[in-house]
């Protein structure tokens, strides 16, 4: 099975290691230096949008992705929650 994460881009969801909401990540001193280390060795994937800024993170084995679409969709859409309304 594959994951859509935005405009064109796909995933296998084998390859999903975590799907993060972005305005909760970036709060974390640990993660924004995590973020900073992976933009600055090349691992970060924007799916740009004109109109939407990112609002998840979606960490694979090869390549980090910030996407427009939101970790709970991201999520439902990935079978990882079975009922939206228990979040």
């Amino acid at each position: 099975m594959f994951l859509h994460l935005g405009r064109n881009v796909v995933v296998p969801l084998e390859e999903i290691v975590a799907i993060i909401d972005m305005a909760s990540a970036l709060t974390s001193k640990i993660t924004r230096e995590f973020v900073n280390a992976a933009q600055e060795e090349g691992f970060i994937k924007e799916i740009n949008s004109s109109e939407l800024k990112p609002k998840s993170i979606v960490i694979t084995g090869k390549d980090i992705y910030f996407s427009p679409i939101s970790s709970t969709t991201l999520c439902k859409r990935a079978g990882y929650i079975d009922d939206i309304s228990a979040v």
